[in-house]
């Protein structure tokens, strides 16, 4: 390691010293009773929102009531926007309707697509070797030529 980078590590590690410091400051001032006390050994305060302790140390705890919204403003503001109809006069039905309207066909047929395509390929491939056995050639000649066998002529 070159001096450089002991030099930066070093003071990393004094910046992360410094920052726990902080923060374990940070926590004992926090601390509600005003007492300060070693991280990790704070116990939680309960909080009670319906329970009514009868310990008088308790009763700083207890939190009060929770007071309701005004309800019935709410359901005014709802009402009125509900009578309020937004009237839509240009309506295009083209834009409402699926660009392809075929396409759940095309979906569900897709699968009995593919096996005829396999069937016809095998029958293409049946009827070509039929045709090169009816006329004796042999099929590497064939192929090698890469242009069909010639039928006789009926000029005759």
């Amino acid at each position: 390691m070159t001096e450089e980078t002991v030099g930066s590590l070093e003071e990393a590690a004094l910046k992360r010293k410094e920052r726990l410091k902080a923060l374990k400051k940070k926590q004992e001032e926090n601390d509600s009773d005003g007492k300060k006390i070693k991280s990790g050994a704070g116990i939680p305060k309960p909080k009670f929102r319906s329970y009514k302790p009868s310990d008088d140390k308790l009763k700083e705890t207890v939190l009060e009531p929770a007071k309701p919204g005004n309800v019935e403003a709410e359901i005014k503001d709802q009402l009125e926007s509900a009578k309020m109809r937004v009237v839509i006069e240009d309506l295009d039905l083209t834009s409402l309707a699926p660009r392809k309207p075929d396409w759940d066909l095309k979906r569900d047929v897709a699968k009995k697509l593919e096996r005829l395509e396999r069937k016809t390929q095998r029958a293409i491939a049946e009827l070509i070797r039929e045709r090169l056995k009816s006329e004796q050639n042999d099929l590497a000649t064939s192929v090698a030529l890469g242009a069909p066998t010639q039928l006789p002529d009926d000029d005759d």
